[in-house]
């Protein structure tokens, strides 16, 4: 058995898309996986399987998630050490505004990296690491932000969640 770190995207954001913890926790066991635990009410599923794909784990879950909600919940997930090294990677970069961590299905091809950060408003700048895009902006925050995880999706071409580096650091130390 594998850990793995799931992340749901865009539950709980409005009427529409609720999915309490406790449901998706049943979700998952009922898909067959182990050793759930979860990490607030944004998504944050840690999971035990024996399943080598993290695209079939993917698959699985987002299926399951599907026949329990009736609307679709995108999911990716991380290996701890891949977990790790998006944690590093923000660790290690010096920001005094605000930070976001844009966890991505897959790596970008540099075209598409490139294009990202040429989207970028004055203030802001968009850095890989990991299986990741680290958006910094100013201290005014999501306000006026051009950089946002829908921007992310469309120009990479992959799906995104966005968390911050102090949950992602909370959840390397608990489950990694």
């Amino acid at each position: 058995m594998s850990t793995r770190i799931a992340f749901l995207r865009a539950i709980n954001l409005g009427a529409r898309r609720k999915f309490p913890r406790d449901d998706v926790v049943a979700a998952v066991e009922g898909a067959g996986f182990t050793g759930v635990l979860t990490h607030l009410n944004t998504g944050n599923v840690r999971l035990e399987t024996s399943m080598r794909s993290t695209a079939r784990i993917e698959a699985a879950l987002e299926a399951a998630f599907l026949a329990d909600r009736g609307f679709e919940v995108p999911t990716l997930v991380l290996t701890p050490d891949e977990l790790r090294e998006v944690d590093a990677a923000a660790t290690a970069i010096e920001h005094d505004g605000h930070h976001y961590v844009a966890l991505l299905r897959e790596r970008p091809a540099p075209e598409a990296l490139a294009a990202l950060q040429a989207r970028a408003g004055e203030g802001e700048r968009v850095v890989l690491g990991g299986r990741a895009v680290h958006l910094l902006v100013g201290a005014d925050g999501v306000h006026g932000m051009r950089l946002g995880n829908n921007l992310v999706e469309k120009v990479l071409g992959t799906v995104a969640t966005t968390r911050n580096p102090t949950v992602l650091r909370t959840l390397v130390e608990r489950w990694c």
